[in-house]
């Protein structure tokens, strides 16, 4: 399998409670993957978790890669105890990513929670056309990226549910408000990762305006390689498999 990969742990830094950032050094040169990609690790050379764990890719760096992740499990918890010098096993990177036209100028973000991730990998990707973008948390402290963001003259428009940083409230509420007839011009792209609900409430708002979207799904995954049909969602289309015919879809193909 030539995606098969070993890297190395570079750094394996906190960045806030359950927050981490990991820098991977592949063993062997490989070609930039595009943001909304991902990789499956290896999370421990045990057989208790047997799986690899889906990570997208967060920033590539000079041939080095980053994931962010946050601990949720068992296999987030034993990857967070990673130190450098360690050897990760790795499949990808694999899915199709996020696909911006190169004319495409009238951009949309929209990150909720760990959805940062592939979403500032984007941004960082398309930040000389100016994206607006827009970033919900649950609090002020797990807002991760923001001086990154601003380093790339983006700066989001935050919500909390706390209220502890920008408006207190659901990040899609917020953009709504935000937004003007002219941003919702009918060459307005949207490109968007968080939780189900969140997506879900994105997508009956691009739908009432006629909108373009494009939403990266967070799944389950075993294989990555579309083999064992364990991630597949409902589309209008049949059934997907977010890691193979994913993970990022037209959001109006998905049924909610």
């Amino acid at each position: 399998m030539d995606r098969l990969l070993k890297a190395s742990v570079i750094e394996n830094r906190q960045l806030i409670n359950n927050h981490y950032l990991l820098t991977l050094q592949p063993l062997k040169k490989i070609r930039k993957p595009g943001p909304g990609r991902f990789f499956m690790l290896t999370v421990d050379d045990g057989l208790d978790p047997l799986l690899k764990r889906p990570f997208s890719i967060h920033r590539w760096t000079g041939g080095n890669f980053q994931i962010l992740y946050r601990v949720a499990g068992k296999g987030t918890h034993l990857l967070s105890k990673k130190k450098q010098g360690d050897t990760i096993e790795a499949i990808g990177p694999l899915g199709n990513g996020f696909n911006v036209g190169k004319t495409q100028n009238n951009i949309i973000l929209v990150a909720g929670g760990i959805g940062i991730a592939p979403v500032f990998a984007l941004a960082e990707t398309i930040s000389k056309r100016k994206p607006l973008l827009f970033y919900g948390t649950r609090t002020k402290k797990e807002a991760l990226c923001i001086d990154n963001l601003k380093s790339l003259g983006i700066k989001p428009v935050m919500s909390t549910d706390d209220g502890t940083l920008g408006t207190k409230g659901n990040i899609i509420n917020v953009m709504k408000k935000h937004l003007t007839r002219s941003t919702l011009s009918t060459d307005c792209v949207i490109y968007a990762c968080g939780p189900g609900p969140m997506l879900r409430s994105l997508s009956e708002f691009t739908k009432k305006h006629g909108l373009k979207a494009y939403a990266a799904l967070e799944q389950n995954m075993a294989c990555g390689l579309g083999t064992c049909l364990g991630c597949v969602v409902n589309t209008v289309n049949g059934y997907k498999r977010v890691c193979k015919e994913g993970p990022v879809f037209p959001i109006d193909e998905i049924i909610w």
